[in-house]
């Protein structure tokens, strides 16, 4: 979709819960509709339209959008073409890199929304330009569902910020962007550490470090590992105090 810097957007249904604190962080008043998943910011009040991969498109049609946003990752193409059909304009991002966030966090708002480029924006390029480009001393597992293992593979979003926080994940080179792999097989790769998030699958102190005999366990945000919003503002100090907890 091509849009125009000068676009005005009064009404905008979001199908990513990032991207939804994103426009409420910046423009509460046009958001009108959001998915069940989207939890923030706490007390959203709108339109609830079904979930990322099962969005209701006769729902968000009701609703009379000037815009759906979306991403390739979290959304299924079936569903935005349908969206499409039904005459609607949806802008769809693509997220595998923190730059790469910035730059469509910015294309979402200020040319697809018509906004201007909000001050946590600006305050969250600063938060990460202060870590600098950290040279990665550490090797991690990071599981992001269980039954069945999946992990982290390569050229995702996630694996880029822990990058820039001292820490590469085993599978970076993997010919997928999340594979199974058999929890022996993770056992042996030889990591100092195995990353658990909160999302997609909830790993807690009592679900995930146990399956890691002897490996230094860091429980981390999922929010501020795999969010593109307003959370990256607290995502480096958030994430490297966990990740140094774990390895003391």
């Amino acid at each position: 979709m091509t849009t125009s810097p000068k676009r005005t957007v009064r009404r905008v249904v979001s199908l990513v819960p990032s991207l939804t604190e994103a426009v409420a962080a910046t423009a509460p008043e046009v958001l009108v509709g959001a998915t069940d998943w989207c939890e923030h910011p706490p007390g959203l009040d709108v339109v609830r339209v079904g979930g990322t991969k099962n969005p209701d498109v006769a729902r968000i049609a009701a609703l009379a959008p000037d815009l759906v946003v979306a991403n390739e990752e979290e959304n299924r193409a079936p569903d935005l073409a349908a969206l499409r059909a039904a005459g609607l304009a949806v802008l769809v991002t693509e997220v595998r890199s923190l730059e790469q966030a910035f730059d469509e966090l910015e294309r979402l708002l200020v040319a697809g929304c018509g906004l201007s480029a909000p001050g946590w924006l600006a305050d969250a390029r600063d938060a990460w330009r202060d870590v600098g480009a950290a040279t990665p001393v550490l090797s991690a597992v990071v599981p992001v569902w269980r039954r069945p293992w999946m992990v982290l593979g390569r050229d995702t979003f996630a694996g880029d910020v822990l990058a820039r926080l001292g820490v590469r994940h085993v599978h970076a080179d993997h010919a997928e962007r999340y594979p199974r792999v058999p929890l022996e097989e993770l056992r042996a790769s030889g990591a100092d550490l195995v990353v658990l998030p909160d999302e997609p699958y909830r790993f807690t102190r009592d679900d995930g470090p146990e399956a890691f005999p002897g490996l230094p366990a860091a429980l981390v945000s999922g929010r501020h590992l795999t969010w593109y919003g307003p959370s990256l503002t607290q995502a480096p100090e958030v994430l490297g105090r966990a990740l140094r907890t774990a390895v003391r």
